[in-house]
């Protein structure tokens, strides 16, 4: 049996791309469905990939906490817990948010449908439902935020229980004794300091020449120097040709003769969008290799009421990013010009130590002949850093040699991804008030880890007059 319900708009996936369109057009008074295929909402972000390995990460931290030098002698030995005892707390977590985001979409009305979509036209999708009659569903517009997943090569076995993706990798029931990351993206990067962290072995297999380099190289090179100087061996410009493993451990055979033997694998290299059982054929709109959507300036697809936001359109593949795209998108349906789309959208890598910019490299500010010039301030030398034992890192601000304006900010140590925030708030002021005079005069709290932005503009300054 078939039953059929009509929708203004239709948002196929309840992450933060998703969410954040489905909120924006019930606002804009819409009637709105959202389409889930997990049993509860938040898509990856949520149930994957940020929100329990960030909050994996704090548990480490925590622990580590105890394990350093200025923590009261009256604390006798030093707590050890496993892969499963940490990854407790981000389950908690999970939990506040799904219930958290399910009030949201009660409160604003949106009607919450589980199961698969599958469009059969331009304004009609079939929702398989595990637990319940298939469902039809037509619409004057639909956003497809369904996400990604890890990319998984057909010659390597993930069903073998010492390989791993990012997704499967919290199912893992013990500590490892060593781990090979193959693919130092960010999710690789990230995962590899959580585990070497955790006094793991790490070994981190690189596709390319550096770490993300997409980044300052001077972030790089420091990224670079802390994970080597902690114990983990990186090793660039490698290739695997195959992937071995057995009852005593996996190797990674590498196309330049290595062997790289560990307990487990975690196969970190590339993503792939989730749309092939969408049933894009049906209209029209032909995903890449890697299942990725092509949008316009507005994330419409080759149907323009047929809108994709976040991860499933690829770069910058950011949840942050995707909520945003999310509401643009919704504006754009509903004819709301008051919603802009945010271009300047700064990075998040929660690595340790911790990484987070915006706007311009030097790299990218040399190769356009940009008259630039550097203010830094180190945060070995500020005394919230010296008291909370986190001194390992700076603040970079890159600004216009003569009109002082900020071109970029670069983060580099603990509480990097909440510095920036400081930095993004006066770059994207308008002219004259995004300029370094800004940060030379104003009083920040002391001490604290934001004065780093007084030190480095007066360090630019400096530097200039």
């Amino acid at each position: 049996m078939t039953d059929t319900q009509h929708f203004d708009f239709v948002v196929i996936g309840t992450g933060p791309g998703g969410e954040g369109a489905a909120m924006r057009a019930c606002k804009a008074g819409k009637s709105v469905a959202a389409v889930e295929r997990f049993t509860e909402v938040g898509g990856g972000c949520t149930h994957w990939a940020t929100i329990p390995s960030k909050a994996l990460r704090q548990a480490i931290y925590h622990v580590n906490l105890c394990h350093q030098g200025n923590v009261p002698h009256s604390l006798e030995g030093r707590p050890r817990f496993s892969f499963p005892d940490l990854l407790a707390t981000a389950n908690s977590v999970i939990a506040k948010q799904v219930q958290l985001r399910e009030g949201f979409y009660d409160r604003n009305n949106v009607t919450l449908l589980a199961g698969t979509a599958r469009f059969i036209d331009a304004h009609t999708i079939e929702i398989n439902r595990p637990d319940g009659p298939q469902k039809t569903i037509t619409a004057d517009g639909f956003v497809i935020a369904t996400g990604s997943r890890p990319f998984r090569p057909q010659d390597v076995d993930f069903c073998n229980p010492r390989i791993f993706d990012s997704d499967t990798l919290l199912s893992l029931d013990r500590t490892p004794a060593s781990i090979t990351v193959y693919g130092a993206g960010v999710v690789g990067c990230e995962y590899a300091s959580m585990w070497r962290n955790m006094q793991v072995r790490v070994q981190l297999i690189n596709t390319r020449d550096k770490l993300l380099s997409f980044l300052d190289d001077e972030i790089i090179d420091a990224l670079s120097y802390h994970l080597a100087e902690g114990g983990m061996r990186i090793l660039h410009s490698e290739e695997y040709e195959r992937v071995e493993a057995d009852a005593n451990g996996v190797i990674v055979h590498l196309k330049s003769g290595k062997k790289i033997r560990s307990d487990i694998l975690l196969w970190a290299n590339g993503r792939s969008g989730n749309t092939e059982d969408l049933g894009l054929d049906a209209v029209g709109i032909r995903p890449n290799h890697r299942g990725q959507i092509d949008v316009n300036e507005h994330y419409q697809t080759a149907q323009p009421h047929i809108y994709a936001v976040g991860d499933v359109v690829g770069y910058p593949a950011l949840a942050s990013a995707s909520y945003d795209q999310g509401r643009f998108a919704a504006s754009h349906f509903c004819d709301d010009p008051n919603h802009n789309l945010v271009l300047d959208i700064p990075t998040g890598i929660y690595t340790s130590p911790e990484i987070s910019s915006i706007g311009k490299t030097e790299r990218q500010l040399t190769d356009e002949k940009v008259p630039y010039e550097v203010g830094k301030a180190m945060f070995k030398h500020l005394a919230r850093a010296q008291i909370t034992g986190q001194a390992v890192g700076m603040l970079k601000i890159l600004f216009h040699r003569e009109t002082l304006a900020i071109l970029g900010v670069h983060c580099f140590g603990w509480n990097s991804a909440e510095i920036i925030h400081i930095g993004q708030a006066i770059m994207l002021q308008p002219a004259p008030n995004n300029t370094l005079r800004y940060f030379v005069n104003t009083t920040f709290n002391y001490p604290t880890m934001a004065e780093a932005y007084r030190v480095a503009a007066l360090n630019g300054m400096n530097r200039v007059f």
